[in-house]
């Protein structure tokens, strides 16, 4: 008889396990507890937590977050001082009160803060209330457009000087910080861009007609597990980034900065993998849920089952949802 068999120190080693078992293994990990998977697979639990952490998918995936960042700002060049110049000053209704806050509007525009910060100077000696020019000048415009029943609409806002000197100010430093982003391709297509519409280069449409096939995005996307995020903290920080970026062009002003097709996929994409992705710690999961609430996406479709991945597993079992309750 073997030695093997006589030294009852020596047991067998258990047999390897197959790749469709780890994918299993790795796949309900998405959805249950650590306990919950090797009950499902019939594994240890040591197994279980071994596959898991040498697979890495439920570490912040490095390669996805590269692809998903702004490239980083780059310091200009140019030693040239500017001096920005003052806007012309214009007769534009006659009344010399009205044109003079006109003007103080186009100082405004140019977000120059040192010029503004100079106009709201100049603001303060205009001795008529703003509102009751705001009304001289709507009574203006409505007499001088008799045929234009929205002519109106146009001076609301005239006398918010300060609220149009921060827009402006905030406008003017995103559009800096863009061109020292992408320099003077502000507008060219990023290589996260460029793999959405790689990616979904002829999905169709859903039957609402407007936006592509949510299974068939789902699908494509999943081809591509490197790309994948693997946390709550993954799918934050793509959706920062989409948001970031078309803040940044919106700043320009130009509906040339609005998301195609398979960015708002890729972006709707991201947004309904948080309510599949686990929370690794109840901070990660508050954290998500302030990022809801500060961009108002409570009232979306996918938000109830969010909240329910949030809260855990014991409260969705209780539901009927069957997720892990440990």
């Amino acid at each position: 008889m073997s030695a093997v068999f006589l030294n009852p120190r020596v047991s067998k080693r258990p047999p390897p396990l197959s790749d469709q078992l780890r994918a299993r293994v790795l796949d309900l990990r998405r959805s249950h507890s650590l306990s919950r998977v090797a009950a499902l697979t019939a594994l240890p639990l040591g197994t279980v937590k071994t596959i898991c952490s040498r697979s890495g998918a439920f570490r912040d995936n490095e390669q996805h977050r590269a692809l998903f960042t702004l490239p980083p700002i780059k310091l200009s060049t140019n030693t040239g001082v500017s001096v920005p110049e003052l806007p012309p000053r214009k007769v534009v209704t006659g009344d010399k009160e009205i044109d003079a806050v006109l003007w103080l509007h186009s100082v405004i525009r140019t977000g120059q803060a040192d010029l503004i910060s100079k106009a709201m100077e100049a603001a303060k000696r205009i001795k008529t209330p703003l509102k009751e020019l705001e009304k001289r000048y709507r009574d203006h415009i409505v007499r001088t457009n008799p045929n234009n029943m929205f002519a109106a609409l146009s001076t609301f806002g005239f006398c918010d000087l300060e609220d149009m000197a921060k827009s402006a100010v905030e406008k003017m430093v995103r559009q800096k910080e863009a061109h020292a982003r992408f320099g003077d391709d502000v507008f060219g297509f990023t290589p996260a861009e460029q793999f959405c519409e790689d990616t979904l280069v002829d999905v169709g449409l859903c039957k609402n007609g407007w936006s592509l096939d949510a299974k068939q995005v789902d699908s494509r996307f999943g081809a591509h597990p490197a790309l994948r995020p693997h946390t709550l903290a993954d799918c934050l920080h793509e959706l920062s980034y989409w948001s970031e970026l078309f803040t940044l062009r919106y700043a320009f002003g130009t509906a040339a900065g609005d998301p195609g097709m398979s960015v708002q996929a890729r972006d709707d994409y991201t947004f309904r993998l948080l309510a599949k992705i686990r929370a690794r710690t109840p901070t990660e999961a508050v954290t998500v849920l302030r990022h809801m609430a500060k961009h108002e996406l409570m009232d979306r479709e996918e938000t109830n089952d969010i909240l329910l991945n949030l809260i855990g597993g014991r409260a969705n079992a209780c539901l009927g949802g069957g997720t892990d309750v440990t």
